[in-house]
């Protein structure tokens, strides 16, 4: 049995081509040092765009405030993606389409490893997206300057028209015979992508995968893709799980830091070997319409002891219309439909003893020093509660701390709950599908 890697993760706290971080005051300055050189099958871990990141963009620091606008703002459209997956009636896994999260996401980066000999990317990863794709040399359009470069790879080779993995990408194409290799492109948004399907080995850690199938970038228009690409963990024929299930058995678990770190803490641990023997655990579902995401059956939720009282049928899963709870690590905070959302924040408010206030899409904020209660969301055989931390965000500056949950966009016809990075932050959290469970441990990660 494979021995479980450890791999780095870091908050991505906004999209590539608009990259944001919180202005520092005196008291959050850092001092940076050169990252933890990684050991064996464990890899370090840093905050994506942090004070010490590698992609951190330095020159365009914003208020705290305006960067919290910023990213509820991206998780809407986050939002409507993860909407329109759970109403696709298709089933088979588009290839790329992790490309539309970036225009909404605060994701999560890995660092991989693709070609012989070994090229470094930070790609961003995505429980709630399967195929993985990079920028390759000479994509026009491209964002970022570190890129896949396959003429340096002795193990590259594209992938044929006829090769199944064809079938499975979004608009295929064929080149021109003898060379007859597969392509495809990909429109959302603002933005749009033009791929080669494409195989070469993939490392993570001490670990290759040979022959892994990704997309290489020839074109993006546009400004909404994570710089160095996207590798999914979705449960889709094209995902790193599917390719990897004699590797790592289709099991992995993560620990996310604050977005606000900047050390290296947090991990994602892929196999069975390592994972926490002692977790309450809640059933894994399905539905035909989005077989990728992680569903589960939330019950209810409560306000410190106080029971929210959300409509009857408002959580339920329903397979047929895509509808429930899902967890998800690329949407920053958590979505509720309208009626949970309403009954959440109403009790919310009774409970907290101070003047309400609103900050863009959050509703719900307090200046000053307030009690703060816990939320315990509640699921089939496991009920999480959530400390302070993983229910409000605060401004230290302007001494604000508001809700960090929203409703779903009005302007769809949201069916899902959407379980964000930022309550599942400083939790282990387990995915065992061959188990068919999903657990959540409180696991601090985060080192100040």
């Amino acid at each position: 049995m494979p021995m479980a890697v450890q791999l780095v993760l870091a908050l991505a706290a906004a999209a590539a081509a608009c990259l944001v971080s919180p202005a520092l005051t005196a008291a959050d300055t850092v001092h940076c040092s050169n990252p933890s050189q990684d050991h064996g099958s464990d890899l370090s871990v840093m905050h994506a765009y942090g004070p010490c990141s590698p992609l951190r963009s330095t020159g365009h620091q914003i208020s705290w405030e305006d960067t919290i606008l910023d990213l509820a703002s991206r998780d809407e459209s986050r939002f409507l993606y993860l909407a329109s997956l759970a109403a696709n009636k298709k089933t088979t896994i588009p290839i790329g389409s992790g490309q539309q999260i970036a225009a909404s996401a605060s994701t999560y980066i890995v660092r991989a490893n693709f070609g012989t000999p070994p090229q470094p990317l930070l790609v961003a990863m995505d429980t709630s997206n399967d195929a993985a794709w990079i920028p390759c040399s000479q994509c026009v359009g491209c964002p970022s300057t570190t890129a896949f470069m396959p003429s340096k790879s002795t193990t590259y080779k594209p992938v044929p028209c006829g090769a199944p993995q064809c079938s499975q990408v979004p608009n295929p194409s064929c080149s021109p015979a003898p060379d007859s290799t597969c392509g495809f492109n990909l429109t959302y948004g603002g933005s749009s992508l033009d791929a080669l399907l494409s195989q070469d080995t993939l490392s993570l850690a001490a670990d290759s995968v040979p022959g892994y199938t990704f997309g290489c970038l020839r074109q993006v228009t546009g400004s909404s893709v994570p710089p160095q690409g996207l590798i999914g963990l979705g449960r889709g024929p094209l995902s790193l799980l599917s390719q990897t299930r004699s590797l790592y058995a289709s099991t992995f678990s993560y620990c996310l830091p604050s977005f606000r770190s900047v050390n290296f803490s947090g991990s994602l641990r892929l196999g069975p070997v390592g994972q926490p023997k002692r977790i309450k655990t809640t059933p894994l579902l399905a539905s035909p319409r989005r077989s990728s995401l992680y569903y589960v059956e939330m019950t209810g939720i409560r306000v410190g002891r106080t029971p929210v009282p959300i409509p009857p049928g408002a959580l339920a899963f329903n397979p047929a219309t895509g509808a429930g709870t899902i967890f998800d690590s690329g949407t920053m905070f958590t979505r509720l439909v309208a009626p949970v959302y309403t009954a959440l924040r109403d009790t919310f408010r009774r409970r907290v003893k101070g003047t309400v206030s609103s900050l863009g899409g959050f509703d719900t904020c307090y200046e000053g020093a307030v009690s703060l209660p816990t939320v315990t969301l509640e699921f089939t055989g496991m009920n999480v509660t959530l400390p302070v931390d993983n229910v409000m965000i605060h401004s230290a500056s302007r001494n604000v701390s508001c809700l960090a949950m929203a409703a779903a966009p009005e302007n769809v016809n949201a069916v899902l709950n959407v379980i964000a990075s930022m309550q599942q932050q400083n939790h282990r959290v387990l995915f065992d599908v061959p188990g068919s469970r999903l657990g959540v441990a409180r696991e601090p990660c985060t080192i100040a």
